[in-house]
């Protein structure tokens, strides 16, 4: 099966056309070395994916004959990225998630800045 038909079909992409993209822009290794879209898979492969900051390292088990649940992804693929990583992913979310503002300023907080900013 293609590389990139995989990558969609055990839901690491949500559309084939992102996973071929993230293919061609170096963001998915097969066994190691980069992989064109068209790269055969096969039951063995070790599959890396970068979501930043980390490499997510996936083991192939199975192939499947097309998209899959959620339920079943798990006897196709299991995740091998060490936890230091998985944790270096976690703190990059939060702190991501930390510095999303809360949005356009509301009428009220508008008038509380310009007092603010004048007094």
């Amino acid at each position: 099966m293609r590389l990139d038909k995989f990558l969609w079909c055990v839901r690491l992409f949500p559309t084939r056309s992102t996973a071929t993209e993230a293919c061609r822009a170096g963001k998915v290794q097969l066994n190691g070395r980069e992989a064109k879209p068209a790269t055969e898979v096969v039951v063995g492969n070790t599959c890396s994916v970068k979501r930043a900051p980390i490499w997510r390292v996936f083991e192939v088990l199975g192939i499947p004959g097309s998209r899959v649940s959620a339920k079943l992804v798990l006897g196709l693929i299991r995740e091998t990225t060490s936890l230091d990583e998985l944790e270096k992913l976690e703190r990059a979310n939060r702190t991501r998630s930390e510095n999303f503002g809360e949005g356009r300023p509301t009428k009220r907080d508008r008038r509380d800045l310009d007092r603010f900013s004048e007094g």
